[in-house]
């Protein structure tokens, strides 16, 4: 399913279980998460409704290296993927996006900022209920979650695009 966020931003969401997916068509066409095996025949039916196909995305943003976010990445055979391990990488050609390393579900986890827009990945879900990311995971710590929280309170934004619906 698909719902428009703004003129340039779609949010791709599925029956089957995984991560939203987050399709900028900027300068590039740009994948926030890629979502789960299981949602790869709704991703891909969504991105045929948009008129995007795969082989044309650009780059993929990955929130973190979880299997729910990122099992659908052998279908974009000529993006380039960027997450924690190359952030001076990603924030050198995407300059308009400011990266925030938020630790606490997983070690990787990052938050991306464009303009008034927070994709946040599994690190919040809805700031008005303080949903947040499973900290109960063997690669989780609850007490660097909450310094990640603490500096997301710190960031001004309008749309939380979070990495699922709650």
């Amino acid at each position: 399913m698909i719902n428009q966020i703004n003129p340039k931003i779609w949010q791709l969401y599925f029956k089957e279980f995984g991560s939203c997916v987050y399709l900028l068509n900027l300068d590039k066409i740009i994948l926030i998460d890629t979502s789960s095996k299981a949602a790869k025949p709704e991703l891909l039916q969504d991105l045929q409704t948009l008129k995007i196909n795969p082989q044309n995305i650009n780059a993929i943003i990955l929130t973190h290296n979880h299997w729910d976010h990122n099992e659908n990445l052998s279908l974009f055979t000529n993006s380039k993927v960027y997450s924690a391990k190359n952030l001076s990488e990603l924030i050198k050609n995407f300059p308009n996006f400011k990266i925030i390393q938020t630790p606490g579900h997983t070690k990787d986890s990052i938050c991306i900022l464009y303009k008034n827009i927070l994709f946040s990945g599994d690190t919040i879900f809805d700031k008005q209920h303080n949903y947040i990311g499973r900290t109960d995971l063997p690669e989780s710590n609850p007490k660097v979650m909450q310094k990640s929280l603490a500096k997301l309170k710190q960031i001004k934004y309008n749309i939380l695009c979070a990495g699922h619906l709650v």
